[in-house]
């Protein structure tokens, strides 16, 4: 399909076997984001296109397999899934594919990521109470030869959970003149506060990381 077909503007990416998404792909993507069962007839509306143009981006979308599925968001608390947890992994190198083996098989895995950093793979979980968190990691996870080690992490709050992001969430964002991240002052001096406490002489939400020797010759001096 032509990115040039109805409206639109510019291409801003390219993907599956050759889509060019522009700016009305985005658009529809956005309004399927807040209803994924808007009719054809209500998304050409939103989008300001025509209603054979929309049903043409949609089924080429799907097609193309930028849209992957529809799916229903539930309330995990109404379900009985109030307790989320992240389990983080640590995996005998040469085990990798046992380990996903493995975790294909348990169903209450939500999601599973590899990771750079300390551990090797991240897994979220959600049950029905602390209890059972605990039986998973214990009798479950430990008990798979690839796992060396995990950490597990409870959520305590879920403050944002988008469907999905989009490049264009950024460009309107910019579009409406999102405020810029303040920089230093020029008269501002990045060692003004060095030892007399954390964050002094620094712009309000900034940090300041001192060194690990730093740290230690102060502490010597102060005591």
């Amino acid at each position: 399909m032509s990115s040039n077909s109805g409206s639109g503007g510019g291409t801003t990416g390219r993907i599956g076997i050759g889509l060019e998404l522009d700016a009305t792909h985005l658009k529809i993507l956005e309004v399927l984001r807040d209803n994924g069962r808007v009719s054809v007839s209500a998304l050409a509306e939103r989008v300001g296109i025509s209603r054979a143009n929309a049903y043409t981006r949609f089924e080429a979308l799907r097609a193309d397999g930028v849209i992957r599925r529809f799916t229903a968001e539930i309330d995990h608390q109404r379900a009985g899934l109030g307790i989320v947890a992240l389990i983080f992994v640590t995996v005998r190198q040469q085990m990798w594919r046992q380990f996903r083996a493995q975790l294909a098989q348990m169903p209450e895995v939500e999601y599973c990521a590899i990771t750079t950093g300390q551990h090797d793979a991240m897994i979220q979980v959600r049950m029905a109470d602390v209890a059972e968190v605990h039986a998973m990691v214990t009798e479950r996870l430990a008990n798979i030869p690839a796992v060396k080690a995990t950490e597990t992490v409870f959520i305590l709050d879920e403050v944002l959970r988008r469907p999905y992001v989009l490049p264009s969430d950024r460009e309107r964002d910019r579009g409406r003149g999102a405020p810029r991240r303040p920089g230093p002052s020029p008269s501002s001096d990045p060692e003004q506060g060095q030892g007399q406490g954390q964050g002094q002489g620094l712009p309000l939400g900034k940090m300041r990381f001192v060194g690990a020797a730093e740290g230690r010759a102060a502490l010597r001096d102060a005591t």
